[in-house]
């Protein structure tokens, strides 16, 4: 399947091109500014070194994208996804968990009102 062409960096003066939203370089500014500024504090506490063990077991175990599966289509897993987010009471248990593909994870997100909404 033939890779969308590339389109510069969201970044205000940055000529650089990328197939994400931003470069490399400026991606790390960009989250580092929300980690910092807009996320809440206490998910620092949430998503820690225990988080990366859970998240690498539940990919390792589920390694494709559950969203794209359902449509019939194959994608690789990644990240995970917690459908009650730990910011309104859920939490790390497998039931509450699902492996998804980076376009699938920033669609639910958005729809859901979190970073982008």
């Amino acid at each position: 399947m033939p890779y969308k062409p590339k389109h510069p960096c969201s970044y205000p003066g940055c000529p650089r091109l990328t197939s994400g939203r931003y470069c490399e370089e400026h991606q790390k500014i960009i989250t580092a500014h929300y980690n910092k500024h807009q996320r809440d504090p206490a998910s620092k506490r949430r998503y820690g070194r225990a988080w990366k063990r859970i998240r690498d077991r539940y990919i390792a175990a589920h390694p494709l994208c559950e969203q794209c599966k359902r449509a019939g289509k194959i994608t690789p897993a990644e990240e995970v996804h917690h459908i009650l987010p730990l910011s309104k009471g859920g939490t790390h248990v497998e039931s509450n968990l699902m492996a998804l593909c980076k376009r699938c994870h920033s669609e639910i997100t958005a729809r859901e009102g979190g970073r982008w909404g």
